[in-house]
C-alpha cells in the first residue's frame, strides 16, 4: 500500500511540475551599442544604449590594427587605443585594447597609468632593439584613460609650485622650471 501512495505522490508531482516554469521573462540584455543621441535611449555605465534591435554589424568593428601608426615625432611612438569611442559595441563589456607602434633604438610609451582600468600601475613599453616593433594590449574597461606622469607632474594646469616639485623630486628649482617649459601642451 506504501508503494501506491509513493507512486500516486510522484505522478501529482509531475504532473504539477509540467506547468511550473522557471525562467527569467526577458533574457539579459548581452550588449549595450553606445549611442550619443538621448532621445529614447536608456543610460547605462556612462553611455546610453541603442535599442539592440537596431544593433548593426559595424558597431563591433574596427578597422586600421593592421595599418602602422606613424612614430616619426619626439617619442618615436603612436597608441592606436580601441575603445568605446571607436567600437560602440564594447559598450558595457568592460574590455578595450591598443596597438602601439614603436620606432627603432629607443621608441617609447612613457611612464602612464590607466585611472579606470585595473593595469592603473605606472608602467612604459620602449623598443630596445634596432627595427620596428609593435605591442597589443588589452584593457580591463571600456573606456580606460591614460594619464601620461610626465604631462601630469610637469604640464599641469595650473602648474604646480616649482619649489614643490623640486624638494618631492629633489631637484633644482631651475631643473624644474625648465621641465615645466617643456610641457606646454594641454595633458587632456
Amino acid at each position: 500500500m506504501k508503494g501506491v501512495h509513493f507512486l500516486v505522490a510522484f505522478l501529482f508531482l509531475a504532473l504539477a511540475s509540467s506547468f511550473a516554469s522557471a525562467s527569467d521573462p526577458s533574457p539579459l540584455q548581452d550588449f549595450c551599442v553606445a549611442l550619443n543621441d538621448t532621445k529614447n535611449a536608456v543610460f547605462v555605465n556612462g553611455k546610453f544604449c541603442k535599442d539592440p534591435k537596431l544593433a548593426k554589424a559595424e558597431d563591433f568593428f574596427f578597422s586600421g590594427l593592421n595599418m602602422p601608426g606613424n612614430t616619426s615625432n619626439q617619442l618615436g611612438s603612436k597608441v592606436t587605443p580601441v575603445n568605446v569611442e571607436q567600437v560602440a559595441g564594447l559598450n558595457t563589456l568592460g574590455i578595450s585594447l591598443a596597438r602601439i607602434d614603436f620606432a627603432p633604438y629607443g621608441g617609447l610609451n612613457p611612464p602612464h597609468t590607466h585611472p579606470r582600468a585595473t593595469e592603473g600601475l605606472i608602467h612604459f613599453q620602449f623598443n630596445i632593439g634596432n627595427t620596428n616593433a609593435i605591442a597589443f594590449a588589452g584593457l580591463s574597461s571600456q573606456n580606460p584613460g591614460v594619464i601620461t606622469i610626465a604631462n601630469a607632474v610637469f604640464g599641469s594646469n595650473p602648474p604646480i609650485n616649482p619649489d614643490v616639485l623640486a624638494k618631492a623630486f629633489q631637484l633644482d628649482k631651475n631643473v624644474v622650471k625648465y621641465l615645466q617649459s617643456k610641457f606646454w601642451w594641454d595633458n587632456n
